[in-house]
C-alpha cells in the first residue's frame, strides 16, 4: 500500500506545502487569503467547508455554498484545492465542484463504517486522498482506514499526522507522539506522510519547532492553517498564522539531506551507530537484571502475603528517578514515562508470580 508523490505524477517540490484557512468563511476572506498565499509560493490550498465540531452550536462551516467560491479562486489563481469530507454526500459535492484533493478527518478515521462509506463512494475515482490519524493513539485504526481506501482501488493515498488526544499533555493541543507516524512510515515506506503542526500545537508560537521536527524526521510535507486575519477567524483562531508569517516560517525551515554522498560522514556515522547498538544491548542486559530483581521481590511478597502494589514505594521511585534524570541532564518527562512503563511491566510480572502461587494451592 502506498505510492510516493513522484509515482502520483506530482511535480511539486519537496517538501509538499498545503496551506489555507481552517474554514472558508466568505468569498472575500478566501480570495484575499489565497492571493496572499500564492505570493508566498503556495500552490495547494486547504480550506474547511464542513467542520465536525466537538459540541453542537460551534461553527461547523458554511457548507456547500463555499464550493463555488473555491472554484473561482482555483480558476483565478491557478491553485489546487483540498477539503475534508466526512460522508459520501460530501464526496459527491466535492467531486462535482472539481476539488483536487480530499482528506478524511481524525474524527471520521475512528469510525470504520464512516471510512468504508467514503471508500465505497470513491470507487472508480482517481483522486488524491489523505487520512488523518485517529483522535486516539491507535496505529491499527489509522492503517485500517488507509487499507479500506486501498481496497476500494484508490491509487493516490497519503497520511496526515495531526497528533493524538492526551489529557496529560499541557503543551500541545494534540500530542505529537512521533513514534506512531514513524512506525507507520516504517511499515509503508512509500506512503506519503505529511505533518499538520497546526492541530498538534493549537498555538501559533509552537508551529515552527513542530514543523522543523517533522522535516527532520523526513516527513514528505506540511499542511498548515493560514488566514488573512487569524485573530478574527471563525474557528481555531489561536493556531492560524497570516500568509506573511507562514512565508517567513517556510523560509526559515531547514530541509535535511537524507542520503549524503560524503563517504567520511557515512563512516563516522556508522561508527557512532555501532556504539549505540552496544549501549542498547547493555541497556537490555541491565533491564533484564532489574526484572529478575522484580521477580525476586514478587516471590518474597507472595511468601509473606504482601500486596503487589505499594503506593509509598511507587511515589519514591517516581520522584527519585525524575530527580536523578535532571541531575544527569536527561529529560525528566521522558524518564517519568519510561518508569511508568517499567513499573507497569513489573506489576504484570509480579501478578504472574502471585497467580502461579494460587494455582499451586
Amino acid at each position: 500500500m502506498g505510492k510516493s508523490f513522484e509515482a502520483w505524477g506530482w511535480s511539486e517540490k519537496h517538501p509538499l506545502i498545503i496551506a489555507g484557512p481552517c474554514s472558508v468563511e466568505t468569498p472575500e476572506q478566501l480570495d484575499e487569503t489565497v492571493a496572499a498565499l500564492v505570493k508566498q509560493g503556495v500552490k495547494i490550498i486547504r480550506g474547511g467547508v464542513w467542520k465536525p465540531r466537538t459540541r453542537p452550536g460551534s461553527f461547523e462551516g458554511v457548507g456547500a455554498i463555499a464550493l463555488p467560491w473555491i472554484q473561482e479562486v482555483k480558476k483565478k489563481y491557478g491553485v489546487k484545492f483540498a477539503i475534508e469530507v466526512a460522508n459520501p454526500n460530501h464526496v459527491k459535492q466535492a467531486l462535482d465542484a472539481d476539488i483536487d484533493i480530499l482528506w478524511i478527518g481524525a474524527r471520521s478515521t475512528v469510525n470504520p463504517f464512516t471510512v468504508q462509506e467514503i471508500a465505497d463512494s470513491l470507487k472508480g475515482v482517481d483522486i488524491p486522498i489523505f487520512v488523518k490519524n485517529p483522535v486516539n493513539p491507535d496505529l491499527a485504526l489509522w492503517i485500517g482506514a488507509l487499507e479500506r481506501l486501498d481496497q476500494a482501488g484508490l491509487k493516490r493515498i497519503g497520511a496526515i499526522h495531526r497528533g493524538f488526544s492526551n489529557f496529560n499533555d499541557t503543551t500541545y493541543r494534540n500530542s505529537p507522539m512521533w513514534q506512531l507516524p514513524i512506525e507507520l512510515k516504517t511499515k509503508f515506506p512509500e506512503l506519503p506522510l505529511i505533518n499538520d503542526p497546526s492541530h498538534i500545537c493549537g498555538r501559533r508560537d509552537l508551529l515552527f519547532d513542530v514543523a522543523q521536527m517533522a522535516l527532520d524526521l523526513d516527513f514528505d510535507g506540511l499542511i498548515i492553517e493560514s488566514h488573512r486575519d487569524p485573530d478574527h477567524a471563525w474557528s481555531d483562531a489561536a493556531q492560524q498564522v497570516t500568509p506573511g508569517v507562514l512565508g517567513d516560517m517556510l523560509h526559515r525551515l531547514k530541509i535535511r539531506t537524507i542520503n549524503p554522498e560524503n563517504s567520511e560522514f557515512q563512516y563516522q556515522l556508522e561508527q557512532i551507530r555501532g556504539q549505540i547498538d552496544d549501549v542498547d544491548r547493555e541497556l537490555l542486559e541491565v533491564l533484564t537484571r532489574r526484572m529478575n530483581l522484580v521477580a525476586q521481590a514478587g516471590e518474597f511478597k507472595k511468601m509473606n502475603n504482601v500486596a503487589i502494589f505499594q503506593i509509598d514505594r511507587w511515589k519514591k521511585v517516581f520522584k527519585s528517578r525524575s530527580e536523578w534524570a535532571q541531575a544527569m541532564r536527561l529529560n525528566p518527562e521522558f524518564i517519568k514515562e519510561l518508569f511508568r512503563m517499567i513499573h507497569s511491566e513489573s506489576i504484570s510480572k509480579q501478578k504472574e508470580i502471585m497467580e502461579d502461587k494460587q494455582l499451586e494451592k
